[in-house]
């Protein structure tokens, strides 16, 4: 293997608000080393996080350097194990998927504990990552899923909600998932979805007490706001309401406060939710991934595995019929966060980096 360069391309954020094409620049920075459980990557592919916006706006941090100006964004990628450190369990040549504080760059460290080993350096692998495990850890940990239950996913169509429709209808559920276009909502009848609600020109609200009287059992939720608001009203009794993000705030630099680290709206819903989950028997449960790093390996067997045998899809989006696409390379990053906040991509969103 050919000698590391001490130099590299990444994406800095050199100043803390949410506008990501604002406040990032490409620069040239050195090439990081691992310490003793780290090994570093020649990085393949970068995935886009509705959450990287609330990282670069300052909101929350992935290590004590996070917040000192400028710093490396981003937090996964897949690529080519080139260097290790001396307690890694990882070996050069391996391929990894990880969490790197600082992943959109040409080489990124990744800790041991939270990475995942793969048989190769692939964006459908990628798109498994973060947003696979999100779904299926979410499922099988906080929502009971039992044949013919009904479940509720928002924002179906993109990056997580993909797998937990699907997961969903693996588990002999009745799916309902919310989406914005008529090519989600093809997207989403190729999955299998059950019912497909376009906000766009259905009422949520209006559909889930016409239709589903008796309410829905569990909701998948990530956008927040009105959204929210609607899964919370509908569900069933005995309901679990999972939130995994609220996207539709993250940009939303008035209406977003920092409080321990996390990104919270400082506008709070008209429902009373207390009353609501104690007159229905119903609970919110919160997720986040970092809390189930040890089931993270064997969920991500299990979806390859799945993936292998045609019984789910990992799709992502590379902008190939974007504009300002096709996402190559780190200038197409801020291109690329763009598109996901856009809420027009269907699937992951991926930018390739380099060749492994």
């Amino acid at each position: 293997m050919a000698a590391l360069p001490a130099t590299q391309k990444q994406v800095e954020v050199k100043k803390l608000v949410t506008d990501f094409h604002e406040i990032t620049q490409i620069a040239s920075g050195p090439v990081p080393s691992p310490g003793k459980q780290q090994f570093l990557i020649k990085t393949r592919y970068v995935g886009i996080n509705a959450t990287d916006v609330n990282k670069s706006a300052g909101r929350h941090s992935y290590s004590s350097s996070d917040l000192k100006l400028p710093f490396v964004a981003g937090m996964e990628a897949v690529g080519e194990v080139v260097k290790v450190g001396d307690s890694s369990k990882f070996k050069v040549g391996q391929y990894v998927a990880c969490l790197p504080s600082g992943a959109f760059a040409e080489y990124a460290v990744g800790d041991d504990m939270t990475s995942i080993l793969l048989p190769s350096a692939s964006a459908e692998f990628l798109a498994l990552f973060v947003s696979g495990l999100t779904a299926s850890v979410a499922l099988e940990k906080e929502a009971d899923l039992k044949p013919g239950k009904t479940v509720l996913v928002t924002a179906a169509a993109g990056g997580t909600g993909q797998y937990a429709v699907q997961l969903a209808k693996l588990a002999g559920c009745h799916v309902i998932g919310t989406c914005s276009d008529d090519a989600k909502a093809k997207f989403l009848k190729g999955l299998g979805c059950d019912r497909v609600v376009k906000y766009t020109e259905e009422d949520l609200n209006q559909v889930l007490s016409k239709e589903y009287p008796r309410g829905v059992d569990v909701v998948y939720e990530c956008v927040g706001k009105e959204m929210f608001d609607a899964a919370l009203k509908s569900l069933a009794q005995f309901g679990r309401l999972i939130v995994i993000g609220q996207v539709s705030a993250y940009k939303d630099d008035d209406n977003v406060r920092s409080f321990q680290g996390l990104a919270l709206a400082s506008k709070s819903s008209d429902i009373c939710i207390p009353l609501t989950l104690m007159f229905k028997a119903a609970s919110i449960r919160g997720m986040v991934l970092g809390a189930y790093m040890g089931d993270l390996q064997r969920h991500m067997d299990t979806l390859m595995k799945l993936l292998k045998e045609g019984k789910i899809k990992a799709s992502t989006d590379m902008g190939k019929n974007v504009p300002s696409g096709p996402f190559v390379g780190l200038e197409k990053v801020a291109d690329a966060v763009d598109h996901l906040f856009s809420r027009k991509n269907i699937g992951k969103v991926v930018v390739e980096v380099g060749k492994s």
